[in-house]
């Protein structure tokens, strides 16, 4: 053994080529944190000082090579100083190129994940083979920053810059067959063959067949473009991804400023800049909240476990009611390998569920993202049937009748009678009270809600509603079942609305205090579109759907009478008198057209903006941040309410919750980071602002107590942990 560590080893593989090894130990997949990087350079200083080692294989020991840089160490590690952050960087590129500057041929054996630091060190070495499963990507984008250990200075001397510019700029995940095409890996080959195929290759450097030599130097010299063709690709990819990734995410348009400015560089000049923007970027708001949102993530993974961990398994499921919302929920089962059956009481029901799987299926092919073998295998694991007889062997039920108590009452207790014992039931419904709908049943212990988003397929989020009998069991399984969908499953406690319907509609509710006081619509949707929401509040509730709205409305005003009711409503209940329903019947706010591909293309109404604009004469005076408050503080004191009263568990839940459901901006961070970012103490003062404005904006006494005590939502999530 040349050299052992808890994560790094090197041993002779013969009696000239030396293996190094990836093999975290304590954990399932190799990361680049503090420890293992020291072990790298160790590692390759041991290597330097063995005379017998002629070639070099890197490998790794678990079913991935590195999945990338230890994020949990992200945040302690973006506030240090700024010169501080490039001297760290410096000297984990100073151990990549130590890698790379060996007289010795190495190659990189990627049998899975190599992501970020990962493939970084991959770019490193002189050769690169991967297996047909095994993925690469520079995902660095996604949280806010750029690759910092050398991938924005090897890449496009390797793959050319514009496909370094996708590759880094997107961040996306490429497969084997597009990491070959495009030069970044020289080799695909079955996973039984990937050592040999690396040996081989290393005793032809050694025999002079290959000039591994060539290959080191075109890493380290500048990039191979005159100034009229670097201005051309830079300039021209800088204007467009600047439009792809908006104003709110600087990340992707600062990678390709930084590749433009380093080209003309060798490595070791063009690493230093690299080093530096990397830095910048580790400073701003947007990656703290996009690193804060993955370890959310992280936190709520481990929670599912947790639950997986003491459920049932789910081999056999079921959904009531074939609609859009039943068609899209058999989809998403049938497509992760978990058979379901789709029942209806009439075979034109069934049809329309049917139609809508396979419509989202045939969208799958059209783009290649499917063949039509595995179309037709998605579409016979959904069993169309009219009879409970065909439930005999279901393990899980999801109703997703219209959304009425009576009628869904009337399912539940039908279904109880025909599913096994052990069999978990849930309602798909999204503002009424599980514990209501347990009435009818015999045994509500094993009942829960189950809220998908519309359209199920896109939406991540589903909310698992706890009922006040509903057993530990039936939570656990319906959240790894959730989790099986491809679902971020987000556990709450019963309540009018839930979590997410309860907090998005004091956000509606301070929309329509604003149309009441004479603000435009159109303005208001502008506005919190720049802010950073997918669609601004009126596109929201078109899509949502006007009569939807009036009964969550009314639900959420009986709900909380003294904060919600009549708060803003005006406007949506005109709107519902005038059966203006929104993109399901055409006209809302805005009217709707299909465009070329049947999709609703938006239209401004002339007539329904003067109608809105004639309910109030004298239209108030609001700056844009003032019109912003109106709506995003009521939502943020809903959501402290609701961790008061223990219906979300969690800030991190609560914003993942939001951002998957209803697309809050991600740069922000969520709710309670957003109010973490102002201040507990200034969000406050900020509500009390408006309080004689409506109930919506008073504050929680929990806020002020964290106000008076200068807490944060997250810091004292932390020291609950």
């Amino acid at each position: 053994m040349i050299y052992a560590g808890n994560a790094v080893q090197v041993a002779m593989h013969d009696d000239q080529i030396a293996k190094l090894t990836f093999d975290l130990a304590g954990e399932s997949v190799n990361k680049f944190n503090a420890a293992t990087l020291m072990e790298l350079k160790a590692a390759l200083e041991a290597i330097q000082q063995t005379e017998q080692i002629k070639g070099l294989l890197i490998t790794s020991a678990k079913k991935v090579f590195v999945v990338g840089a230890d994020i949990t160490e992200f945040l302690a590690f973006f506030a240090r100083e700024d010169e501080e952050l490039v001297d760290m960087n410096m000297g984990v590129n100073a151990t990549f190129s130590m890698l790379e500057d060996l007289p010795i041929p190495s190659v990189a054996l990627i049998n899975g994940t190599a992501f970020g630091g990962g493939f970084e060190i991959c770019l490193a070495a002189d050769y690169r083979i991967m297996t047909p499963t095994a993925a690469v990507a520079l995902p660095e984008v996604k949280l806010g920053i750029m690759p910092g250990w050398g991938g924005s200075v090897r890449l496009p001397r390797l793959i050319g810059v514009d496909n370094a510019i996708e590759w880094i700029c997107s961040g996306s995940t490429k497969k084997a067959p597009v990491a070959l095409k495009e030069g970044a890996v020289d080799a695909v080959v079955a996973d039984e063959e990937l050592l040999a195929a690396g040996v081989n290759l290393l005793q032809g450097c050694l025999a002079g067949e290959f000039d591994y030599q060539a290959r080191k130097q075109q890493k380290i010299n500048k990039l191979g473009l005159g100034p009229i063709e670097q201005m051309m690709a830079f300039e021209t990819a800088k204007g467009f991804v600047a439009g792809k990734a908006g104003p709110h995410y600087p990340a992707p348009v600062k990678a390709i400023k930084t590749m433009q400015k380093h080209a003309g560089m060798a490595r070791d000049k063009a690493l230093a800049v690299e080093a530096k923007a990397f830095a910048q970027l580790c400073k701003t708001d947007v990656a703290a909240n996009l690193v804060g949102i993955f370890l959310a993530d992280q936190y709520l993974k481990k929670e599912v476990k947790k639950h997986t961990s003491i459920a049932a398994d789910v081999k056999q499921s079921a959904v009531l009611g074939a609609g859009i919302m039943g068609g899209g929920i058999a989809y998403q089962s049938a497509s992760k390998g978990i058979p379901i059956v789709m029942k209806d009481i009439t075979d034109a029901a069934l049809q329309l569920g049917l139609d809508e799987a396979a419509k989202i299926l045939s969208k799958l092919v059209d783009r290649g993202r499917l063949d039509n073998k595995k179309m037709a295998k998605v579409l016979n694991a959904i069993r169309p049937t009219l009879s409970y007889e065909d439930l005999a062997n279901t393990d899980f039920v999801v109703e997703a009748v219209v959304e009425n108590p009576k009628v869904k009452g009337m399912v539940l207790a039908d279904v109880e009678q025909q599913v096994p014992a052990h069999a978990v039931i849930t309602s798909n419904t999204s503002t009424i009270s599980i514990d209501l709908l347990a009435q009818p049943m015999q045994d509500p212990s094993r009942f829960c809600g189950m809220h998908f988003f519309n359209p199920v397929h896109r939406m991540p989020l589903v909310e698992i509603i706890r009922g006040s009998q509903t057993s530990d069991a039936t939570i656990a399984t319906t959240v790894a079942y959730a989790n099986a969908m491809g679902k971020k499953p987000v556990v709450v406690n019963d309540c009018p609305g839930f979590f997410v319907n309860r907090v998005l509609f004091p956000y509606f509710g301070g929309f329509g205090i604003l149309v009441e006081k004479g603000i435009s619509f159109l303005h208001m949707d502008k506005l919190m579109e720049r802010f950073g929401w997918p669609m601004g509040p009126a596109y929201l509730l078109d899509v949502v759907g006007i009569d939807t709205a009036h009964h969550c409305q009314g639900v959420m005003g009986e709900g909380f009478p003294e904060r919600m009711a009549g708060q803003g409503e005006k406007v949506v209940d005109l709107m519902f008198a005038e059966n203006r329903f929104g993109q399901k019947n055409g006209a809302g706010f805005y009217t709707y057209e299909k465009d070329k591909k049947g999709r609703p293309q938006k239209l401004v109404d002339d007539a329904m903006v003067a109608n809105l604009a004639a309910m109030n004469s004298n239209p108030a005076e609001l700056s844009d941040e003032q019109i912003i408050d109106y709506m995003m503080i009521p939502l943020c004191l809903e959501v402290a309410r609701c961790l008061e009263e223990k219906i979300i568990a969690s800030p991190a839940e609560a914003d993942l919750a939001l951002i998957y459901g209803i697309g809050f901006p991600p740069f922000i961070g969520g709710a309670c980071k957003y109010m973490d970012s102002i201040g507990i103490a200034a969000f406050c003062e900020r509500a009390d602002a408006l309080a004689e404005v409506s109930p919506l904006f008073s504050v929680p006494e929990s806020m002020r107590a964290m106000a008076a005590a200068g807490e944060t939502f997250y810091g004292n999530m932390q020291k609950a942990q």
